[in-house]
């Protein structure tokens, strides 16, 4: 097809169009499309040439859209949408090909969705993901991932949300520190013990909101931003910290008998223009199973 200005207008050129605006920069749209940096840049020229307008600014830290672009971007996903459609007819039931990015929390990643990638990577060879868990910089409605895997539900966006489950969580001290318990108290008690806590920044967490109101004033012995640091602090011998079971058991933790009432939701979040094609849906349903496993302890969604 030529425009007006009588140059082709080649429509395997969108694919590269929305590549770069996802990914900011030549070489990780070409790692993206499996091609090379000097194809990206000479079909994103041509794609301008037959459009007659400049898509991108060129900066020294990457690519970013136009006002031209902008306006352009809708369209170039309804093509991709229309496309992947179109591929979900012609390709056979079993083939699954490209690639997925997909967002979550480090201990999530690390425990349970990677060591859970290996059968379906062995499965799919065409299939490539990317995990992502520094989800506090991802935004799925801006493209930065296809789907994730969040404790918190998205409010914005447009995005399809299913609620897998709900973590469950215990109360955990390694076998050192549960020897060195007061025997004089009673087995419930947790007025001579020593906490690990979490600090100011992390005080909306549901663990550190059950333990600050355990605790009645009393200080933690020792206070943490993340989730790893407080198991590594429970495995040390430093005192007893609030962990979701699949945490703990992977860290062979001893369980108290107190079960602190939480319900921490986790949640499936894929953008909506992806949730019909096939490699996110596969992608989607393998983590949900791996998430499901009961030796995760996640809580089955009603």
């Amino acid at each position: 097809m030529e425009n007006t200005s009588g140059c082709r207008l080649h429509w395997d050129d969108a694919p590269v169009f929305l590549a770069i605006a996802r990914q900011g920069t030549l070489s990780a749209a070409a790692q993206v499309l499996g091609v090379g940096v000097a194809t990206v840049s000479r079909r994103i020229e041509r794609l301008e040439r037959a459009l007659g307008s400049t898509l991108f600014l060129r900066h020294q830290s990457g690519y970013r859209l136009t006002s031209e672009g902008e306006d352009l971007l809708h369209r170039a996903e309804q093509l991709e949408s229309a496309m992947i459609g179109f591929r979900k007819q012609a390709l056979p039931a079993d083939e699954v090909r490209g690639h997925v990015r997909l967002a979550t929390a480090e201990t999530l990643a690390n425990i349970v969705i990677i060591p859970a990638l290996a059968p379906l990577l062995a499965r799919y060879p065409d299939l490539t993901v990317e995990v992502s868990s520094d989800i506090s910089t991802v935004n799925l409605h801006g493209h930065d991932a296809d789907l994730a895997v969040r404790m918190t539900r998205p409010e914005r966006g447009n995005l399809k949300i299913r609620r897998i489950g709900s973590l469950e969580y215990g109360l955990y001290g390694s076998k050192t520190y549960m020897n060195s318990r007061p025997q004089s108290a009673e087995t419930l008690s947790l007025l001579h013990d020593r906490f690990i806590g979490w600090s100011d920044a992390c005080a909306h967490l549901p663990a550190a909101q059950w333990l600050d109101a355990c605790m009645q004033g009393k200080e933690p012995v020792l206070r943490t931003t993340t989730l790893t640091a407080q198991v590594q602090a429970a495995i040390a011998g430093i005192g007893l910290a609030v962990l979701p079971v699949f945490v703990a058991a992977d860290a062979c933790l001893e369980k108290l008998p107190i079960s602190p009432d939480i319900q921490q939701p986790v949640w499936l979040v894929v953008h909506a223009d992806l949730s019909e094609s096939r490699r996110i849906r596969v992608v989607a349903e393998h983590i949900v199973a791996a998430l499901q496993n009961p030796d995760v302890g996640l809580a089955q969604a009603m």
